[in-house]
């Protein structure tokens, strides 16, 4: 008999589950923390009905006999599980690097409770960190939200493809992703992004989750992170 050790994003999914309670509508976000979630929720078998943040964990859900609903089904999402590509210490985070960041929010804004899955190399002390800012907008528009990105002292760059296409999200939109530095004031940042007509999201998601889990590493367990009121 062969046994398959499990790695730290099966470990955090696991530690996750015991968030999870029977009849409940769990939002179900994108990207590898997710996923493992989303397998980690099938195979518990616990009756419950989920939300995907996008055509590939809908697929995934489906694949390990998850109930789906759309918003238009349910009044509220419970818990919304999902991924971050950042989380600075105020559990601000940046997301959107698969390219899901728009429906990600919309299903965390429609959540009573976010609760996020990262490993500790997600963790930063100021977000921009990792120098990419994901910005959703209509075809139509690009041209003049670049331009105005730059006004801003955003650098951007249309996403491309494996194909060398433009990267088209699941809503049909282009993503541009922005060059930063350590953001300093992310509210605002959001604010004047969204004040750009075509501008579909942001990947800025401020005052909005509840909790971070982090995976264990070599030198510690999965830890907790709740956010101050």
């Amino acid at each position: 008999m062969v046994t398959v050790s499990e790695g730290p994003l099966e470990k955090l999914a696991a530690y996750a589950m015991r968030y999870v309670k029977p009849g409940q509508t769990l939002g179900l976000g994108t990207g590898r923390a997710a996923g493992a979630f989303i397998r980690a929720l099938g195979a518990s078998r616990i009756p419950v009905r989920g939300v995907p943040t996008s055509l590939a964990s809908e697929e995934l859900a489906r694949e390990v006999g998850i109930e789906l609903v759309g918003l238009g089904d349910v009044k509220r999402i419970d818990v919304d599980f999902d991924g971050a590509d950042e989380v600075d210490p105020r559990l601000n985070l940046i997301k959107g690097y698969g390219g899901a960041l728009v429906r990600e929010k919309v299903v965390a804004a429609a959540s009573r409770k976010v609760v996020i899955l990262v490993g500790p190399e997600k963790l930063v002390p100021k977000l921009g960190a990792h120098h990419r800012l994901p910005v959703e907008v209509v075809r139509f528009a690009e041209p003049y939200v670049s331009r105005e990105l730059a006004k801003l002292g955003l650098k951007g760059r249309d996403r491309m493809d494996g194909d060398g296409n433009q990267f088209l999200s699941d809503n049909g939109n282009l993503i541009i992703d922005c060059h930063v530095t350590k953001i300093e004031n992310p509210s605002r940042l959001e604010r004047e992004i969204l004040s750009i007509p075509g501008v579909v999201g942001t990947g800025l998601f401020v005052k909005m989750t509840d909790m971070v889990i982090v995976a264990p590493s070599a030198d510690c367990p999965v830890r907790v992170l709740r956010r101050k009121s």
